[in-house]
């Protein structure tokens, strides 16, 4: 999974796209950026809730099918836990 294969993931488990947002910010969306890390002169990747302009639940990774492994997971969780994607009834 990378960032290019996510959105179609989410949407498969329910998840709609304009609640994530890949390589922009966006408000009321779940970010995934792509940034340099002076510090460590090679790219990271940024997870993070965004609303009214501030940054929430930031995660960051060195490697993008962590990143966006990370984002798929707690989405996942988050339909399980609200009851849109569960256990599939047991066959007879």
């Amino acid at each position: 999974m990378n960032s290019e294969s996510i959105l179609r993931w989410l949407e498969s488990i329910g998840v709609p796209h304009e609640v994530v947002s890949i390589g922009a910010e966006a408000d009321n969306a779940w970010c995934v950026l792509r940034a340099d890390d002076p510090e460590e002169g090679a790219a990271v990747w940024e997870v993070f809730w965004r609303e009214q302009g501030n940054r929430y639940d930031w995660a960051r990774f060195t490697n993008e099918q962590v990143a966006c492994h990370y984002l798929f997971g707690r989405l996942a969780w988050a339909q399980v836990a609200r009851g849109a994607v569960g256990l599939l009834p047991a066959s007879a």
